[in-house]
This record gives C-alpha cells, structure tokens and sequence, in this order.
C-alpha cells in the first residue's frame, strides 16, 4: 500500500507545488486504514462515489503553493487508480469484488510509486 505521503508527492510532481498542498486529501482517503487493516479498506472511499463525496468536503479545487488551481477529483483520481492498479472502480464494483472468489487485477495490485528526496 502506498502511503498517503507518496500520494501527495505524485501530485507535487504532476501539479507543482509542495506534497504539502496534497496531504489533507490523501490522509482523507486512507482514513479507513484505522478502520480495517487490510488493502480492502479502500472499499469505502476508493471509488468514483468517494471522489464526489471528497468534493463536496474539500471543495472541487483549490490554490497550491505555486498559486496554481489544482483540482480535487484529478488528485484523488490520481489516488485511486495509483492503488488501483490504473483503474476506478464505482462501489458497486467494489461490493460484487468483495464477494467474487477471483478477485480482479484492479483490486489486487498497486502501481509502484517511488520518489527520490
């Protein structure tokens, strides 16, 4: 699993600024890590419908360091399909995996994410 950290320094990278700008977002997202210590915590928020409701918390976009409009559902779209194996799965997706015996590739693997400090 990727730390929220990480995610935020793939935002850095790809929006500017500092991972600073991103953390809130991130630390959201994996919150439900406190409540199940397993990859199938993302089932809560790590789909479409978790983004929207991330929008209406946070708001649909706001100014990182570099004063550039950053936009939240790319941050957290970014996220998903980081841990998601490129993909974002809707809740429903996320039910019918919990349930099924083979498991999907989306549900299983995570993209690699390494920076250099």
């Amino acid at each position: 699993m990727a730390h929220p950290i990480l995610h935020a320094k793939s935002n850095q990278k790809k929006y500017g600024g500092k991972w600073e700008d991103y953390i809130h977002l991130h630390e959201w997202m994996d919150f439900t890590k406190s409540w199940i210590g397993h990859s199938f915590h993302r089932a809560f928020r790590h789909h479409s419908e978790g983004i929207f409701e991330a929008e209406k918390i946070f708001g649909t976009h706001f100014t990182n360091s570099d004063d550039k409009i950053v936009y939240t559902r790319y941050c957290l779209e970014d996220h998903v399909k980081e841990d998601c194996f490129n993909h974002i799965p809707s809740a429903k997706e996320w039910i019918k995996a919990l349930q099924d015996k083979e498991k999907p590739m989306w549900m299983m693997r995570t993209l690699d994410l390494k920076f250099d400090d």
